[in-house]
């Protein structure tokens, strides 16, 4: 092997470890077959009342907006309840969640529809959103505070949120 084979060997390897590296780094694949259940105490209120609106503070914690999860980017199972206390805040509930890992997660309220298929996979940062924070875990019963400032009369959905990617795993609206 002549020293110029030997040097473009050595440079081919060294580019196929870097774009393996940043790939690894970018994609995170053992994200796949990795799981974190998160259980925290839910405020568990009764069905919601007909007479309570969001911005009326309630005696005990109620629900104001509820919704379920559909499917987008991978599939995602649960229910999502908006909860209003007494103290007049404003909790997200995640309940029973099933979606898989995935690098970036974050639960958004956010102003746009929930579609079914593909075609609703990217529209969450379309409009107007509020990122609660990152994700918990992708399973289990999950409580995030809502800013006081979020508009719940127009941030009408929840996406689980690959900011990565820029693609929801999964979304509800919440009625």
């Amino acid at each position: 092997m002549t020293g110029r084979v030997k040097r473009f060997l050595w440079v081919a390897i060294g580019v196929v470890a870097v774009a393996v590296g940043a790939g690894l780094y970018w994609f995170e694949p053992w994200r796949l077959v990795t799981s974190t259940t998160v259980n925290e105490s839910l405020a568990t209120p009764p069905a919601p009342s007909a007479s309570v609106s969001a911005s009326a503070a309630p005696a005990a914690p109620q629900v104001v907006l509820r919704g379920a999860f559909v499917t987008h980017e991978h599939e995602t199972k649960g229910d999502v309840r908006v909860v209003r206390h007494p103290d007049g805040r404003h909790t997200l509930e995640l309940v029973d969640l099933d979606t898989s890992d995935g690098p970036d997660l974050r639960v958004w309220l956010s102003d746009q529809p929930v579609r079914e298929g593909t075609s609703g996979w990217r529209v969450f940062d379309d409009g107007r959103w509020v990122e609660l924070g990152k994700l918990k875990g992708n399973r289990g019963n999950q409580v995030y505070e809502i800013p006081a400032e979020a508009d719940l009369t127009a941030l009408r959905s929840v996406a689980i949120w690959c900011k990565r990617f820029s693609v929801s795993f999964g979304a509800a609206a919440l009625t």
